[in-house]
């Protein structure tokens, strides 16, 4: 028996949200499409939060905040990114409710001179700001990052991997030329397969996203993408060299060392919380969540066995004492997150709890424990041998010596776990359109496990690339990136037969 009543194999996208569910994670609310994250899956956020802020503002960056309503104008400045989230825009239009035959409505006598978009990026309103703020050369490079919520109006809602409103880091930048601009581009980049490869365990490929895949406005666009256990791929995060398409619409200019005037080059860079989505469907296994040390608000969990007998004030004693000591051992450059479980609950019903929440070490401290002066636990990460579930023993001055060690294993074991799997997935052998065809399947096949196909690709532009993306849909795949590793020579396109310049990667995806 599992932890959970569906497994991954019976119906994956059902043991994604009992998961979700299970290990307390987040739940929907009563506005539509968004969702209350709950203190586990926050202390996960924060946790995320805290690590690359720290390796944001390590990198040069300030952050400021900006108005969660911009106005409708502001948009209309950049067409081609506007048509991009037009679809998605949730638009304020008035500023005062009236009862109006007994019920609650918008005021007609309030109606907003000029509407009002709730924030689904801000480009526009950054924008605005830095044609005010950069008037020379030396005010470039302005490097800043924002926290902030957004919303974007999504008709199908999935709880972190697609909502209508999510938390996220939104990174704004303007250079004197591309060549700066775009170091800063492949900098974020890099922040992020760093924060999910070396924080989260999570393994990703990195690279850049074709025409018709780009943020809108984008010159370039580059991701990284992870590939999770039912073998789709999660674009984690992104990085945009915007070149000087909005420096243009929103005057973005500044005064060169000639004396002259010169459009400034902009970047713009994300993360969201869909990156614990990621996690969960990356890390996971049919007993909950397996949270990756580095990661997870609590490390150490003790939970103490009392039975309601006199020896269970020592027990309490001991528990105490062990997470206090735990506590004073650093890992990951961090003081050791232990905590000991005291809720008035069986043990057993606790264990499961941690279990389905994915600490990482779980102790049960029972009288023989406390007696005996040891420590019994469990590693989340390798929880079963078989069906059984696997504990360990070892003397508390052991345990606590230890502790650091085991849960940099149980980090690395995660990550090289993902990778083989993400290694393993990813085919090379389909040389025709029709091989693609075959592969993944359509109909009563489609949802087979089949991973991504690494292809060679010609970089059809206009309606060659439409046409691409019409057949890609057909079978509900999309291009993911042109990974950095290329090889030395290509073969003819997949799709067009024309020659090869590069190769790709084509996966479902979330």
């Amino acid at each position: 028996m599992h932890a959970l009543k569906v497994t991954r194999a019976d119906d994956f996208p059902e043991w994604y949200q009992a998961v979700v569910r299970e290990a307390d994670l987040a739940e929907n609310s009563p506005t539509r499409g968004s969702m209350i994250i709950k203190a586990w899956g926050m202390g996960l956020w924060e946790r995320i939060q805290g690590e690359l802020d720290r390796r944001i503002k390590e990198t040069g960056h300030d952050n400021y905040y900006f108005p969660l309503l911009i106005p409708l104008s502001f948009f209309a400045k950049e067409a081609e990114h506007v048509e991009g989230f037009a679809k998605e825009m949730a638009v304020v239009t008035h500023h005062r409710l009236k009862l109006i035959d007994g019920e609650l409505k918008p005021d007609p006598d309030a109606e907003l001179t000029e509407p009002l978009i709730i924030r689904p990026t801000s480009e526009t309103i950054i924008g605005d700001a830095f044609s005010r703020w950069i008037t020379s050369y030396r005010d470039l490079p302005l490097k800043l990052n924002q926290w902030a919520n957004v919303m974007r109006w999504e008709m199908r809602t999935r709880l972190f991997l697609r909502t209508s409103e999510f938390l996220w880091q939104e990174g704004h930048t303007a250079h004197v030329d591309e060549a700066d601009a775009m170091e800063e581009t492949m900098l974020a980049l890099e922040l992020y397969r760093s924060l999910a490869e070396d924080f989260l365990a999570i393994p990703v490929v990195v690279g850049e996203k074709p025409e018709n895949e780009r943020f809108p406005g984008a010159v370039r666009t580059y991701s990284i993408e992870a590939m999770m256990q039912d073998g789709k791929a999660l674009q984690a995060g992104t990085s945009h060299y915007l070149g000087t398409n909005f420096a243009e619409a929103q005057n973005i200019r500044y005064q060169d060392k000639d004396g002259g005037s010169s459009l400034a080059h902009t970047t713009s860079w994300g993360m969201s919380t869909r990156m614990i989505g990621g996690l969960v469907m990356t890390h996971g296994d049919d007993d909950g969540l397996r949270a990756p040390p580095a990661a997870a608000p609590r490390q150490i969990v003790v939970v103490p066995m009392l039975r309601g007998k006199p020896e269970d004030e020592a027990i309490k004693t001991y528990c105490a004492e062990l997470v206090a000591e735990l506590n004073k051992q650093s890992v990951f450059n961090a003081p050791v997150r232990a905590f000991v479980d005291t809720k008035d609950a069986r043990p057993a019903d606790k264990r499961w709890d941690w279990v389905r929440r994915g600490a990482p070490i779980i102790c049960e401290i029972g009288p023989r424990d406390a007696a005996g002066g040891q420590v019994t636990f469990i590693k989340r990460n390798a929880l079963r041998e078989g069906e059984k579930i696997k504990s360990h023993t070892l003397p508390r001055a052991d345990f606590v010596a230890q502790a650091a060690a085991l849960l940099e294993v149980a980090q690395v074991e995660l990550f090289t776990e993902a990778k083989a799997r993400l290694e393993a997935n990813i085919t090379g052998e389909l040389k025709t359109f029709a091989d693609i065809e075959r592969y993944y399947g359509t109909g009563e096949n489609e949802r087979e496990f089949k991973g991504w196909a690494r292809v060679h690709w010609s970089r059809p532009a206009g309606a060659a690339l439409e046409e691409v993306g019409t057949r890609l849909k057909a079978l509900k795949l999309t291009i993911r990136n042109a990974p950095q590793a290329q090889p030395a020579a290509y073969g003819p396109c997949i799709f067009t037969g024309a020659p090869g310049v590069e190769e790709i990667l084509i996966a479902r995806a979330y």
